[in-house]
């Protein structure tokens, strides 16, 4: 790090480079100030002040400017300028001169939720004010729950407060998604998001073409934008400036859950795309089976498949690697599930789906029609090399009627079709 004689009359200008709240200073006081000092604080508050009245950029002042405001010598304000630049409030450029010329660059703190989670703010934090004093401003920040155990939810629903769009709008919009790339390139400015990270910790190959698509995909996927990618990625990338893949997807995930009380993504939740449904029509017991994968989403097809409980968690990580990691269309994550659930003795080993639906997606199975087909295909190829007694599902058999159906098997279509009645 280049090192420079800071002088009175050095000049510097503040940009603001996020959103500033009142609670943000709140923040930076009772999280920030144990670990950064109070000198620390008070040039943050200072630089923040110097902005304008619309808190993005500030006029030219001097370094004499400081020195009065917080009645204190250069030194003092260089080892606070740079305890502010460790924890990521700040970012100094310097210009030489005639006069020097400095741009700091204010960033907003951790919200107290993503401070708490933070692997060292958080320890740091506890070591320096001891086990007393956390507790008590861990509580401080703690989420109220109200005792509704006596009242009665009369929440209008999105459905009777608002008007619905015409499905085929709809439609065309989820066909824009699945095929034009483009829309989710957009996700992260990357600018913003190189400009954020510390200069030391990333180097010209920490951002190639597949882990940008990665991150914009992530992003776009659990709906975070690049500010919070930023602090994410903080927390992955090794000290060669390397993006850990696998740890940015894991803590991507563990954030989202925690900021969601365990929820998975939306596109577990989605159906097939209309685009990529079957014309209706056919009612034979193949094609009302075909609905059946076109119209329930993956997590209720799941479900289903616990009569009534709640999927396992080892369950919904696979099932969210399907959708989220692998990206396979609805349909065919129901095709999936229910043809290893019942050739693997009703278990979804991970190995198994893995091998299973790496190669749907190589091949590109984007429809129910297709999965089956393959299904039956592939199937049939394995017991013949080696023949097994498992037992396959009832719609291997493309021209499925009730003539030619067990009662068995009749019975077990029937209890599938009424699931999703």
């Amino acid at each position: 790090m280049k090192t420079v004689t800071l002088l009175p009359a050095d000049t510097y200008t503040v940009i603001n480079k996020t959103i500033l709240t009142t609670q943000d200073k709140k923040n930076i006081i009772s999280l920030y100030e144990p670990i950064i000092g109070p000198v620390a604080v008070s040039l943050y508050l200072t630089l923040w002040n110097d902005l304008d009245t619309l808190e993005i950029m500030s006029k030219d002042f001097t370094h004499h400017h400081l020195m009065t405001i917080l009645k204190s010598n250069l030194d003092t304000i260089k080892i606070a300028r740079i305890s502010l630049e460790g924890v990521g409030l700040l970012r100094t450029y310097f210009k030489s001169g005639d006069i020097n010329n400095y741009v700091y660059e204010l960033y907003s703190p951790l919200s107290p939720k993503e401070f708490f989670l933070h692997p060292i703010f958080n320890v740091v934090l506890y070591n320096n004010i001891g086990k007393t004093e956390y507790e008590n401003i861990k509580t401080k920040y703690q989420v109220v729950r109200s005792d509704l155990k006596d009242y009665e939810e009369i929440t209008e629903t999105m459905n009777n407060t608002f008007k619905s769009i015409p499905g085929n709008i709809i439609d065309e919009e989820i066909k824009d998604v699945s095929v034009n790339h483009n829309l989710v390139t957009e996700a992260i400015d990357f600018d913003l998001l190189i400009s954020s990270l510390p200069k030391g910790i990333i180097n010209e190959r920490t951002f190639n073409k597949k882990t940008k698509d990665l991150i914009n995909e992530l992003a776009f996927i659990y709906n975070y934008d690049t500010l919070r990618m930023c602090e994410l990625l903080r927390l992955v990338i090794d000290e060669n400036g390397n993006v850990d893949k696998d740890n940015l997807r894991n803590a991507i995930h563990k954030y989202y859950q925690y900021d969601n009380g365990g929820a998975l993504p939306t596109l577990v939740y989605r159906l097939q795309p209309e685009y990529l449904k079957t014309p209706s029509g056919d009612e034979s017991n193949r094609g009302k089976m075909v609905c059946v994968f076109e119209n329930t989403s993956p997590y209720d097809f799941l479900k289903s498949k616990y009569k009534g409980g709640k999927p396992s968690l080892r369950d919904l990580k696979i099932l969210e690697y399907l959708v989220v990691d692998l990206g396979l269309k609805p349909a065919v994550t129901n095709v999936l599930i229910d043809y290893i659930l019942r050739i693997n003795d009703r278990k979804l080993t991970q190995g198994f789906v893995e091998t299973i639906a790496g190669q749907w997606k190589r091949l590109g199975i984007e429809t129910a029609s297709e999965a089956m087909e393959l299904a039956e295909k592939e199937h049939k190829k394995y017991n013949k090399q080696s023949p097994k007694t498992t037992k396959t599902p009832v719609w291997f058999d493309q021209n499925i009627t009730k003539e030619n159906v067990t009662k068995e098997e009749l019975a077990e279509l029937e209890d599938m079709f009424k699931e999703f009645r």
